[in-house]
């Protein structure tokens, strides 16, 4: 059979061959999908709908955001949208379901083997009728599980069931059905995402570029558009590529990869590597001042205690960096508006733990801004005016969002919840801050790679409680610096995906 990828799918096709034919296109210019299908159901021993599909083996998530379009005001309400997880495309195979109806219920179904009716639990769940809410559905081992967030909110637990017998190799992909076999409905699904991950980090430092490890993943840089949630793919790789910046004219995005900087368009394309000098062993941390002209970066030099971790600086277009902290470990985060000094993550006099420090880069005197003895703290950013010094820290069992006046007083504590919160990043406008969480069960002091992590964004201006930005399979190498564009409006970041091969 002829194959016909639309997108990150493989094809599409009628299953059960309904009265009225579906279709499935791809919008590259916003990577969004648009399904149609009629069909009378997904019930009983066998099933009539359109699917959108790709063959995929292992542990996988899968992660969209789902909405009705067209006629939906006389449709029925019992249209099928979601997650499908399928063993064959006949009719009566087995399959798991992850389903949004249009009259707002959300439930998990199975069919546990061909040709068996359907299945699903006594509780059904019902959410907002009208627009879109995110549908995951993931399958690690046996164990497949849906969870349903509405925008902005912590993805929450539908159902989860145990498929014993089910086939290693599935297709998994998107689903619709019109419930009604002389109606077609349509829906559109974008933040689409396939992942193959792992479940075990390969680094517990945050700062250090990761060693060779046989469960490296690829890597994503996005896009994210905050005043719509929409995220765009703009670049892929095999390896690991971490911690983008936006250049000061909006128009590239800088990240490291390989101990190197490189620089890429925003719409993607071809990175071009920027001239480090004789520094090739760069972490992921790095900065650009505020003027735009020059830049500050962190590396590891050979022998040193900590992996030797020093901060440079060198022009933004490239050049010899100059050497500005001389004791090591030094993890660069923050570069002050005034252009004078940085904020760095350091161990000094034998302490057992890091503190956050200001450093002058004319000279490179430091002035200690938190003087810890247990607990650890990371992070440190400068709000825009200059005023503040925004952090995280492990004071309370949990990693929590912290910010502090510039001289290191005045330390108050910012975020209150059950997750690690870690690289409080502040806009250009200084109205709103954006963060990485973690669930509770990482260690608070850790950071690890490839977890199931979240973006949240706070509003500054009139604090409130975070809200969910973008869910994401990554952590390390995901937001470590500043990446706001300037404008305020969107954020660039990694996501981890699919092992290198």
């Amino acid at each position: 059979m002829a194959q016909h990828s639309i997108g990150i799918f493989d094809d599409h096709t009628d299953i059960g061959k309904p009265k009225l034919a579906g279709s499935a296109s791809y919008d590259a210019s916003t990577q969004t999908y648009n399904l149609s299908g009629a069909g009378s159901n997904i019930w009983f021993n066998r099933d009539e709908f359109h699917f959108l599909y790709k063959k995929i083996t292992g542990d996988f998530i899968l992660t969209a955001d789902f909405d009705f379009t067209g006629d939906t005001a006389h449709a029925a309400g019992h249209r099928k949208l979601g997650w499908m997880i399928r063993e064959s495309l006949d009719e009566d195979a087995a399959s798991m379901n992850a389903c949004k109806h249009l009259d707002g219920l959300t439930v998990l179904q199975w069919r546990p083997y061909r040709g068996m009716f359907m299945r699903d639990p006594e509780n059904e769940l019902f959410y907002a009728k009208k627009g879109g809410q995110t549908i995951q559905l993931q399958r690690i081992g046996k164990l497949i599980t849906m969870k349903v967030a509405h925008p902005g909110e912590p993805l929450q637990l539908v159902g989860s069931h145990v498929m014993e017998d089910m086939k290693d190799e599935v297709f998994a992909g998107l689903y619709i059905l019109s419930h009604d076999s002389n109606q077609v409905a349509q829906a559109k699904i974008w933040n689409v995402r396939i992942d193959k991950p792992v479940f075990h980090p390969y680094t517990s430092n945050p700062h250090v570029v990761a060693a060779s490890s046989q469960d490296i993943l690829g890597s994503r840089l996005e896009i994210l558009d905050i005043t719509d949630g929409k995220r765009m793919v703009i670049h892929e790789s095999v390896g690991t590529f971490e911690a983008p910046n936006w250049m000061p004219d909006g128009k590239k995005l800088l990240f490291n990869e390989g101990g190197s900087l490189y620089t890429i368009p925003i719409q993607g394309g071809t990175p071009e590597k920027l001239n480090t000098g004789t520094i090739n062993t760069i972490n992921n941390d790095h900065l650009i001042s505020l003027d735009g002209k020059m830049l500050a970066i962190s590396s590891g030099r050979k022998g040193l205690p900590g992996g030797g971790s020093t901060v440079y600086t060198l022009p933004l277009t490239g050049g010899e960096p100059r050497l500005i902290t001389q004791q090591t470990p030094s993890y660069l985060h923050g570069w002050n508006p005034n252009g004078k000094e940085v904020a760095i993550v350091a161990k000094r006099n034998d302490s057992k733990v890091y503190n956050l420090y200001k450093v002058l880069l004319k000279d490179g005197q430091e002035t200690a801004v938190t003087n810890n003895t247990t607990g650890h703290v990371d992070g440190p950013e400068y709000s825009p005016d200059g005023k503040y010094i925004y952090y995280n820290a492990n004071a309370s069992g949990t990693m929590q969002v912290w910010r502090m006046k510039a001289d290191g007083t005045a330390k108050e504590q910012l975020t209150f919840d059950e997750y690690n919160n870690w690289f409080p990043h502040i806009s250009p406008d200084g109205n709103s801050m954006v963060f990485i969480s973690f669930s509770a069960d990482i260690d608070p002091d850790g950071h690890p790679s490839y977890k199931e992590v979240t973006l949240r964004l706070m509003k500054l201006t009139s604090p409130g409680a975070p809200k969910v930005i973008a869910y994401l399979f990554g952590g390390q190498g995901t937001i470590n610096v500043n990446s706001w564009s300037p404008d305020s409006r969107h954020i660039a970041f990694v996501s981890n995906s699919e092992k290198s091969k």
